[in-house]
């Protein structure tokens, strides 16, 4: 049932409706009174969900590109419709956004931005353009308290931003976590019971998952058995298996392939003893914790998805040193020589975790916290 704002009709304007972002959509659309525009596509390939699912659903706006820029066609009548608050992606490279702001503007109309805000990287133009960009906004969603601390220190206002984090689906992940339990899937296929290493994820040269195999080639060299399971596609042909196989480690590596099941992934999450993703994390992250699994990836924030900072250092996870293999075999090291009551500590504190934030419900909150102030 829609909780119906007697003053606040919404509308989200998004460049795209990325498939695992139909959970907190659909969430949305039952809770308040919306309607949703999206783009019809992206220079990445990135798969999206059917609209029409939404009963707010109202159109697909054709997205025009030049270069990195684009302009999403008819999105201008948009802001003459009787809608209170606009919700954008947030992303200064949409040309179309940059009118709507100053039209919402110009009629009194509030905007929030739905934006991984600041990275850290940014040169001097960028931060400009950014600066200018985000201050036209009424409220700012960001996806980290990293980004916003960030944002803070260049002259934004706190009480202008919000951490709005990120999910995936929840509530179907807390069914299928209730049900899981140490299995013998690992020993069953690698004929052992060594800890296994786990990423999720596709499979491309930048994500640096070689380093994963030299890693366990060394720790085979000093005597110590590890494996790795890869769920994933691999879209750039990496050929880790013709690695694993010139390093003498091809018995140790699991190419699982790409696997859309829940209730397997959840299974593979939760009787790993770690989840690696030496070139960055993301999402792998949260869907890692919500099966209990911690994560190790690099230090450089800066280079990083906001979803790191769901690990917390010797709870949840750890960090080593950007492109530094000896500390990240480092790191694996302390997290697979866990018993299984240390293992079960881990598993609680990944939960609490994403139960503190990276949720639908939590989002939900903020969104309605936003939608409420005045």
């Amino acid at each position: 049932m829609k909780l119906l704002k007697k003053d606040k009709k919404l509308c989200f304007v998004l460049n795209i409706g990325p498939h695992y972002r139909l959970p907190i959509f659909k969430a949305i659309d039952e809770r308040f009174s919306c309607s949703f525009y999206f783009g019809s596509h992206m220079k990445q390939q990135i798969k999206t969900f059917d609209y029409k699912i939404l009963e707010g659903y109202v159109a697909t706006l054709k997205n025009y590109f030049w270069g990195n820029f684009y302009w999403q066609s008819k999105s201008l009548r948009i802001i003459f419709k009787k809608y209170d608050m606009y919700f954008f992606v947030g992303e200064p490279y949409c040309l179309s956004s940059w009118v709507l702001l100053v039209l919402c503007r110009l009629l009194g109309k509030q905007t929030v931005a739905w934006t991984h805000g600041w990275y850290g990287r940014e040169g001097f133009v960028k931060r400009l353009i950014k600066r200018i960009y985000y201050s036209l906004y009424t409220k700012l969603m960001v996806y980290n308290e990293y980004s916003i601390k960030l944002m803070e220190q260049v002259g934004f206002s706190t009480d202008k931003m919000f951490c709005i984090a990120n999910s995936l689906d929840t509530d179907k992940d807390m069914k299928i976590r209730s049900e899981l339990k140490p299995s013998n899937i690992y020993r069953e296929h690698f004929k052992n019971d060594c800890p296994t290493i786990i990423y999720c994820g596709r499979i491309q040269k930048w994500k640096r998952l070689d380093l994963i195999i030299h890693s366990i080639a060394q720790f085979k060299n000093e005597g110590k058995t590890v494996n790795v399971v890869f769920l994933g596609k691999d879209i750039e042909n990496v050929a880790l298996d013709k690695l694993a196989e010139s390093l003498g480690v091809s018995n140790q590596v699991w190419m699982y392939g790409p696997c859309y099941d829940e209730q397997v992934i959840g299974e593979m999450f939760y009787n790993a003893y770690v989840c690696l993703s030496p070139g960055n994390v993301g999402l792998t992250a949260i869907h890692a914790l919500s099966f209990g699994c911690p994560v190790i990836t690099h230090d450089d924030f800066k280079y990083q998805n906001p979803e790191f900072e769901a690990i917390v250092p010797g709870v949840t996870g750890d960090f080593f040193k950007k492109d530094d293999m000896a500390d990240m075999k480092a790191k694996i090291e302390l997290w697979i020589n866990k018993d299984e009551e240390a293992r079960n500590n881990t598993r609680i504190n990944a939960f609490k975790e994403i139960e503190k934030k990276w949720n639908i419900h939590y989002q939900l909150g903020i969104i309605e916290k936003i939608v409420n102030r005045d």
